[in-house]
């Protein structure tokens, strides 16, 4: 006998709570309310839409939703710029994902009055930000991935549906059968139904809702090996999210806010965290994320700017004709506006809307301090000529429409990454000499690198930053335990705490997705369940010689460890 499941969400009030206000029309499919697809993607970020272009490219038909009004994920809606690797110019990601960077600039070349001398310069950095090769605005991005798409929603195979949550889900056994998404002004209700559905969403939303096992927090040290582990398991002890903004400096001008309702509080918070962090989070001064001892970037928007106003810069006014900025454009995704004192997930969505109203009046109160009261080099105090660019991020407050999430919910999948097989020191300890390279995985899918950098966490941890080693990613790790027809698209992978501080970035973010969109076109193609390819050496092989057509890079050359 069919048995329904239907479990209601925790995360629908915090969705309610980020959809987007700003006046952008709302696309989304009109017509039946049941809407039947080959693959339904909950959840429309960077993993999302690799998945959906993969699935799309193989011919099925796709329904995708989206929590707010932007696709694009921590591209876009969350405001931060790739964090990348140091070879990703050259190697070390997908075709799709060196596309879509290459349609970024292309996007600046068209639309841009760039100067000469920027016009020319093969790796165009818009911003020239210090922390990435292709630092630029999150409509920039938005802009790529909608034209990427636009063929296949003019076509009908791919259903968009924008500013949707899911709140219930129906299987039967091992099965997911349909999934209830609900738009977030109107309330309307449509049902998703496909032999594949794959959870994309930024904090693993799916997975209470269709009862699929999962992990979040600190998992204890007996569990995983992970040699920071603490010995009993932490659920609750996430990374810190940050409520990004984009801001600009305009000399001799004042566009000091109003002063945050907060800041009092902000203004004299310590964090309370093992190693104590360096002093007060309203500072210049921070940890050092590796050796943990105080350290300063400076902050200094005149002239050619400095510290950590040329951190995350996306617009220098250098590459650009004159009048075109006014003043550069940085956006904040600092420490100091990381929030540290509760989580949004394993919470009531009232306590998750508290925390990201909390989140918020942070990021406004650092904004402020920055205009008040930073110290300057000359001596003085406050910038007031830093001004608030709500345009840049598409909302009303100037604040990013999502928080910029780096932990989710994690499935217990068919296999984990540990920090045995990725990390450096871990895997020296593991094989007994110096000479290492990460564990080689027989189902590798992908591939990606960055440091394990674990952010500030809710559970009292400072930074934990260590090396790692250029890595691949398992099919294994995509693959729930127990569920057959869900794949995990995202952030919500089989990793552990610690592995998941260098699978959670842009490239390995669209990697995932990308792996799990062609997964789901070739069980489809092929009758196949995703375990049955990765326990078969011969679909296995097929699976990754699909891969490979696509431009799917699944092994590393000789490189050194981050």
């Amino acid at each position: 006998m069919r048995r329904r499941q239907f479990l209601e969400g925790c995360q629908v009030g915090l969705a309610g709570l980020l959809a987007a206000k700003a006046g952008v029309p709302i696309v989304y499919a009109a017509g039946a309310r049941e809407i039947a697809a080959d693959v339904a993607i909950v959840g429309g970020g960077l993993g999302g839409c690799a998945a959906a272009l993969a699935a799309l490219r193989s011919g099925r038909t796709v329904v995708m939703t989206e929590l707010t009004d932007w696709i694009g994920g921590q591209l876009t809606q969350q405001a931060v710029p790739p964090d990348e690797h140091a070879w990703i110019e050259q190697f070390g990601g997908n075709a799709s994902y060196f596309a879509l960077r290459r349609g970024i600039r292309d996007y600046y070349r068209r639309h841009y009055p760039l100067t000469a001398q920027a016009r020319a310069v093969r790796y165009l950095n818009p911003g020239n930000g210090s922390v990435s090769r292709i630092c630029h605005e999150p409509r920039a991005a938005l802009a790529v991935l909608t034209e990427l798409l636009a063929p296949y929603a003019s076509g009908g195979q791919l259903t968009l549906l924008l500013e949707h949550a899911p709140v219930r889900a129906e299987t039967e056994g091992d099965h997911v059968r349909a999934v209830t998404v609900r738009h977030l002004r109107s309330g309307d209700e449509r049902v998703l139904v496909a032999p594949y559905v794959l959870d994309a969403t930024e904090l693993g939303d799916l997975l209470p809702l269709a009862g699929v096992e999962f992990v979040t927090g600190f998992e204890a040290k007996s569990e995983t090996g992970d040699g920071r582990a603490p010995e009993q398991a932490q659920p609750d002890n996430q990374q810190s999210f940050t409520c990004c903004f984009a801001m600009e400096y305009l000399e001799g001008q004042d566009h000091t806010i109003d002063r945050p309702d907060e800041y009092a509080f902000w203004r004299d918070y310590v964090p309370n965290l093992t190693p104590a962090w360096s002093g007060k989070l309203l500072s210049l001064e921070m940890s050092n994320p590796i050796t943990l001892k105080p350290r300063s970037l400076g902050f200094d928007p005149s002239g050619a700017g400095q510290g950590f106003w040329l951190y995350r810069r996306i617009a220098d006014p250098g590459n650009f004709v004159p009048g075109t900025f006014r003043g550069g454009i940085t956006l904040v995704n600092w420490p100091q506006n990381d929030y540290l004192l509760g989580n949004l997930v394993g919470v009531t969505p009232e306590e998750a809307e508290k925390h990201i109203a909390r989140g918020k009046q942070l990021s406004l109160s650092l904004l402020y301090w920055l205009q008040t009261e930073a110290p300057r080099p000359n001596g003085g105090t406050g910038w007031k000529g830093l001004r608030l660019r709500p345009d840049i991020v598409g909302t009303t407050d100037g604040l990013a429409k999502y928080p910029y999430i780096r932990e989710s919910r994690r499935i217990r999948a068919e296999f984990t990454v540990l920090e045995k097989h990725v990390g450096l020191e871990a895997r020296r300890k593991a094989l007994g000499r110096e000479d290492v390279t990460a564990e080689v995985f027989p189902d590798s899918v992908g591939v990606g690198s960055y440091r394990i950098d674990l952010h500030p966490s809710s559970g009292g941890d400072n930074y934990i930053d260590v090396s790692s080693l250029p890595f691949q990613i398992p099919l294994g790790a995509l693959i729930p335990r127990r569920v057959e027809n869900l794949i995990a698209a995202c952030k919500n992978l089989g990793v552990t705490h610690v592995t998941n501080g260098c699978y959670r970035l842009h490239p390995v973010e669209w990697g995932i997705g990308e792996a799990a969109g062609l997964l789901a076109a070739f069980c489809l193609e092929h009758n196949l369940k995703p375990r049955a390819v990765r326990n078969s050496q011969a679909r296995l092989k097929a699976f990754q010689a699909k891969l490979a057509q696509q431009g799917v890079e699944t092994h590393w050359p000789q490189v050194t460890a981050r």
